[in-house]
């Protein structure tokens, strides 16, 4: 299938800021120049700029222009990273802070907390019956100011109701949810997660300030203490472009 005049521009585009030439920052040719350029119409010029900004390649700044955004660094998410937040806090960290190698200052948490009952998924996952009592907690994570990762976390009302884990204001906790969990004797010693891979939903994309065409990462997270789900992660987003994961698997008698 041929490929539309606002593809090829936004390909031609697309190269440029891919090889360099248009670098982080920079400004695009404007509106009457792309025009003029190519001897195509406004509207399509519209729909190559259109296809850029969908991929996260560009954004518009009302008034300014269309700009090729600053790329944030990338996070290595490691299999060991929650080693952040079981072990001693000689200064304020978590798991998050320590993959994006901020200090506790750099750090921002926006967050909303709510009663829920559990859904069958969500009741499957900690294996309770559906229905129960479950504290929903919805973060979005900030690393100097830049959003980094959504999340919303849930744990049983018999677990938290009326203890400072159920406080809003306490967050952020030096420790995260292992930290938070501790406090109620509660000691987290086995976490599984299964990661896919999708497209954002609209609200998604909007809180992390990227394109509607950049994949995220689902993940699913289940933390346990003596065989007992004592909290779900579902989900934990974060824009796959920004994240490469990390695994470490040890065999017996492997040195």
């Amino acid at each position: 299938m041929a490929r539309s005049i606002a593809q090829e521009i936004a390909d031609g585009l697309r190269a440029a800021i891919e090889s360099g030439d248009l670098p982080p920052g920079a400004l695009l040719p404007s509106e009457r120049e792309l025009i003029e350029r190519y001897s195509v119409s406004k509207t399509t010029v519209a729909k190559a700029i259109a296809i850029l900004r969908s991929a996260g390649l560009v954004t518009t700044t009302p008034g300014r222009g269309v700009f090729v955004p600053k790329r944030p660094p990338v996070r290595r998410i490691s299999s060991e990273r929650y080693r952040a937040d079981a072990g001693p806090q000689a200064v304020p960290q978590t798991s998050f802070t320590t993959d994006q190698g901020i200090t506790w200052e750099e750090y921002r948490l926006d967050k909303a907390y709510r009663w829920i009952e559990a859904d069958e998924r969500l009741a499957d996952l900690f294996g309770v019956e559906p229905g129960c009592r479950v504290l929903e907690r919805r973060f979005v994570f900030y690393a100097k100011g830049e959003p980094s990762q959504m999340s919303r976390t849930c744990l049983l009302a018999s677990d938290v109701e009326g203890t400072p884990v159920a406080d809003p204001d306490r967050e952020p906790w030096p420790g995260g949810n292992i930290a938070q969990l501790r406090t109620l004797g509660l000691e987290v010693d086995d976490i599984t997660e299964s990661v896919a891979s999708r497209m954002p939903t609209p609200e998604e994309a909007t809180a992390l300030r990227i394109g509607s065409g950049i994949p995220v990462l689902a993940i699913t997270r289940r933390m346990l203490a003596g065989g007992r789900v004592i909290e779900v992660a579902d989900p934990i987003v974060i824009p796959a472009d920004r994240a490469i994961l990390d695994y470490r698997i040890q065999l017996a008698g492997s040195e």
